[in-house]
């Protein structure tokens, strides 16, 4: 069973699809100086913004999910961090394709 998302970084650079596991841990770690095991998940895109992969640890291995947009973008932060910390709305209207930067109380 997949664990709950607690914390959740956006990685802000696109990467390659193609990459799994191992390739995206190495982000992980070159971007933030963290392990991707430390309980908390990491999301990606790619170039164009309508695919992400997200990497979650769950104590006893690596989940490696991945959602495709058929249509719209995903609503990325502008280039500047290397990661976005989100909530779990944040997340939730991400993933749906929904402007989540622009959500109020």
């Amino acid at each position: 069973m997949m664990p709950p998302l607690t914390s959740l970084h956006l990685i802000v650079e696109p990467v390659d699809m193609r990459l799994g596991i191992e390739g995206l841990s190495a982000k992980v770690h070159a971007a933030l100086q963290r392990s991707p095991c430390d309980g908390a998940a990491y999301a990606f895109r790619n170039q164009r913004s309508n695919r992400l992969k997200v990497l979650l640890w769950d104590t006893t291995g690596v989940w490696l999910l991945q959602r495709r947009l058929h249509q719209g973008r995903f609503v990325w932060p502008q280039v500047g961090e290397a990661s976005f910390l989100l909530d779990a709305a944040q997340w939730q209207w991400l993933t749906m394709g929904v402007d989540w930067q622009r959500l109020s109380p």
